[in-house]
């Protein structure tokens, strides 16, 4: 398969219009087209609908995007390796970890000489693009055992409750029935522990004013002084070291803690960062 026709694809799933697509690789636009009637021919499905204001994926078209990326990007790794004579270490990490543990250790590795390629997303999205072989090493939150792979306690965390400093109605502490009663945001971490941990704190069917998948969305909430929120103390310690938020003790219910995990191949072990200090050493 053709990875300049898969390329042309991709580009043209973002773009969506042939002209613009034509004028970024610096080609026909006749050629845009023929490289997409090629691909189809080759699969044997329509990957396309278009008309003359709108290009949008068939389902089948879905499906083959998916398979394209990881093909695309598996060639631009094996490029980067081979001519740059630098292996580029491919990193998936959830942000929270990102944030709390994994930015330091990156910024050391590269002012060492090392080169990494970082996918921010949620632990299950990056097992599987391990699984595919699209990354090295998962910094996840999830312990999985899987033939052929290592999975070793990289680090641990706990969830506080948080408010800006200056809009902090309980100095003192909070209890659980409280909760429901004040503006507080919910960050999904796509984890089920986690997910129903938060939820079970307040009452079914609670609507929270700001809903949100990424945990620095959470700080901007949180800085803007809107209201209260559960966020990992990795990711706020700047906050917490400056005084910019505040940690408020919760009085009936216990916090809870949040341990991470790192998942490679076995053989990849030696290209992973080493356990923070306070984490196990073996699984």
């Amino acid at each position: 398969m053709n990875t300049d026709n898969l390329r042309t694809f991709l580009l043209l799933v973002k773009l969506k219009n042939f002209t613009r697509v034509a004028e970024h690789q610096f080609i026909a636009q006749s050629t845009v087209t023929n490289r997409i009637a090629e691909l189809e021919r080759e699969m044997d499905v329509r990957l396309l609908r278009r008309d003359t204001r709108n290009v949008a994926l068939t389902e089948d078209g879905k499906t083959f995007y998916e398979y394209a990326r990881r093909i695309v990007e598996m060639e631009d790794a094996c490029v980067s390796a081979v001519r740059g004579g630098v292996r580029q270490i491919r990193v998936g990490t959830t942000n929270a970890i990102y944030e709390g543990v994994l930015k330091d250790r990156i910024f050391e590795g590269i002012a060492a000489g090392h080169a990494y390629r970082v996918t921010i997303g949620h632990t299950a999205g990056l097992l599987e693009m391990l699984w595919d072989g699209l990354l090295d090493a998962a910094y996840v939150y999830q312990d999985v055992r899987r033939a052929g792979f290592s999975c070793t306690p990289y680090s641990r965390d706990e969830l506080v409750f948080l408010a800006r400093a200056d809009k902090n109605g309980f100095p003192d502490g909070i209890q659980q029935e409280q909760l429901a009663g004040i503006p507080c945001a919910m960050c999904n971490f796509s984890l089920q522990e986690i997910g129903s941990y938060l939820r079970e704190l307040f009452p079914a069917g609670h609507v929270f004013p700001f809903e949100v998948d990424n945990s620095n969305k959470v700080k901007d909430y949180l800085k803007a002084g809107l209201g209260y929120a559960f966020l990992p103390r990795g990711i706020v310690k700047e906050e917490l070291a400056s005084g910019a938020f505040v940690e408020i003790t919760p009085l009936d219910f216990m916090r809870m803690e949040i341990p991470s995990y790192c998942v490679c191949r076995r053989e990849d072990k030696d290209i992973c960062f080493p356990p923070e200090v306070d984490a196990p050493q073996d699984i």
